[in-house]
């Protein structure tokens, strides 16, 4: 498992820390989810040889926030 932290722009409540939060927890391969709005990122622990970074990235997008490199 690799331990990696996103910059997550667009959230603005707890609201959108829940929805990123489980849009990353339902990935097969992810785990640890922790989603801070202070500092707008998101940590987790993941098995890329299982889930690869794009499937994660995209799913924050999905949800229709923003990951900045």
């Amino acid at each position: 498992m690799e331990k990696k932290t996103l910059k997550v722009e667009g959230m603005s409540c707890e609201h959108c820390v829940k929805a990123v939060t489980n849009a990353l927890s339902g990935i097969a391969g992810v785990a640890d989810v922790v989603v801070s709005l202070k500092d707008k990122t998101a940590s987790f622990s993941y098995n890329p040889a299982q889930t690869p970074l794009e499937t994660i990235t995209a799913a924050i997008t999905d949800e229709g926030y923003e990951v900045v490199a």
